[in-house]
């Protein structure tokens, strides 16, 4: 039997509707890790079809590093200003422009990685990229979990690295 306490429970770990995360943890048998699972593969086709809607709202976020020796910015976009004044939105906006300080990526996607570089194409590429604060997720996890949470299509649409001296 799911308890109104282990649906707000998962709805506050996952950002799930009320009715989603008493189906998922129906479904789990009361498993959390399950139920988790379940709402994260129904976000990731949930955000399949919404891939093609107009992302004209957004936030463009920058970071500092190095006592100002490196910074970055980036574009995060999504459907409405409602969904880009969350703080979610903002958190993976903020997320993203550290990656970009960070790991310096060459691209986007992996298919758009020089084929000078390297390695494999997915280390230079930001979207598939393991994120600098969990390396078991990409960034890519990281705007789907966004896009899950918020209904909404979002992305990332361009990103810049500056650093003294290069």
């Amino acid at each position: 039997m799911v308890t109104t306490a282990d649906v707000r429970r998962l709805r506050e770990e996952t950002g799930a509707g009320v009715m989603d995360a008493k189906r998922a943890l129906e479904e789990a048998a009361g498993d959390f890790d399950r139920a988790r699972s379940l709402l994260r593969e129904r976000g990731i086709a949930a955000a399949s079809k919404r891939s093609q809607r107009a992302t004209s709202q957004g936030v463009v976020e920058a970071y500092i590093h190095g006592e100002g020796r490196i910074g970055a910015l980036v574009e995060v976009n999504c459907e409405t200003d409602f969904v880009a004044r969350t703080d979610a939105f903002r958190q993976l906006a903020r997320d993203v422009a550290m990656q970009v300080a960070a790991m310096n990526p060459a691209s986007l996607l992996p298919e758009d990685v020089p084929e000078a570089l390297d390695g494999e194409k997915e280390q230079h590429a930001l979207l598939t990229q393991a994120f600098i604060k969990d390396a078991s997720r990409t960034i890519r996890d990281l705007i789907q979990d966004v896009s899950a949470q918020t209904g909404e299509h979002v992305r990332i649409s361009h990103f810049a690295r500056f650093e003294l001296g290069t």
